[in-house]
């Protein structure tokens, strides 16, 4: 479906609400994507969104079926699966926000739908393209713990699921990553208060390599904070996500700090892109080559299976608490 010689995708965003009048910004910004169409069942939202950006305004995604090459699904959770299962059966390439569906089986059925019309499934998981991140990535052996730990005040945008789902999510997609390992065990603890689901959840996550993670977020704060530390070998990195640095400590010659330790201290060089303009660059790139986008449809069903596994844990902790 791809015009070969002028080089052009037909994309499309469907649900232009905050998350996804970004994501049409960037298709419409981005050369070589040509953004046709916003799809909202909000008529106002898409009519203003597609007025802003000179694309077509539909109410129903299905009249896109088969007539552009790539899109963005930024709808609530529940609709991720019947919509991205139409596009890939349509054979077109789909950029879906995470998490990915609302079941690993509904889950598994996209990543077999996109490897048998042989077209690209990438998920949203955002901080894979934080410039943070993107700076320490090369430097990581062997990490033995991870601490993260991502608050931010309640909203009732994204309250359609628990903490774990909305917030957390984002780490435990990161975490596994950096460990690059399967899991051997999660604990898990939470409680709601705010909203009638899990507003904030702790969770301790170990591998089979022997790395633990130690994971927190909380929608239930007065502040937005997103860090975290990984420690290896003789060092440990500490990110700041929100405000995109890095720290690497070292075991050193000199004596610095208050306590007079023998470490050495660094600050990487982050650059200031934008992480969603390169996840979408990213997942264009993967469209054009044929090759598997950096963050797979298995990368997501992995993530999911893990929020759900913790979601258990914390159910488990409630009702005995």
């Amino acid at each position: 479906m791809v015009d070969k010689a002028a080089g052009t995708l037909r994309t499309a965003v469907i649900g232009v609400g905050y998350l996804g009048k970004f994501h049409a910004q960037k298709f419409a910004q981005i050369p070589g994507a040509d953004l046709v169409a916003v799809v909202d069942v909000d008529a106002e939202a898409r009519e203003r969104v597609a007025g802003e950006l000179g694309a077509d305004a539909l109410g129903d995604y299905r009249k896109l079926l088969g007539n552009v090459d790539a899109v963005s699904i930024v709808v609530p959770t529940p609709a991720h699966f019947e919509i991205a299962e139409a596009f890939l059966d349509s054979g077109t390439h789909v950029l879906v926000e995470k998490p990915i569906t609302e079941t690993v089986e509904q889950a598994t059925r996209l990543i077999d739908m996109a490897r048998e019309r042989n077209v690209t499934l990438q998920v949203g998981h955002l901080e894979r393209f934080n410039p943070a991140i993107r700076a320490l990535e090369t430097r990581l052996q062997n990490p033995r713990f991870v601490e993260s730990v991502r608050i931010a005040p309640y909203q009732e945008r994204g309250t359609d699921v628990d903490v774990v789902l909305d917030l957390m999510i984002h780490d435990i997609d990161l975490i596994q990553f950096i460990a690059n390992s399967p899991i051997e065990r999660v604990e898990a603890v939470g409680a709601a208060v705010i909203s009638d689901k899990p507003d904030v959840a702790n969770a301790r996550i170990r591998f089979e390599s022997g790395c633990i993670a130690n994971v927190t977020a909380s929608r239930t704060s007065l502040k937005v904070e997103r860090k975290i530390r990984i420690f290896q070998h003789a060092c440990y990195f500490s990110a700041d996500l929100h405000q995109k640095t890095v720290s690497v400590y070292r075991k050193g010659e000199s004596m610095v700090g208050p306590l007079r330790l023998p470490i050495s201290i660094e600050k990487l060089e982050c650059d200031d892109d934008d992480a969603l303009r390169l996840e979408i660059e990213s997942f264009l790139k993967a469209v054009r080559s044929g090759t598997p986008p950096i963050v797979t449809g298995e990368d997501g069903r992995q993530a999911l299976k893990t929020a759900i596994d913790i979601i258990d844990q914390v159910d488990a902790w409630t009702r005995t608490h």
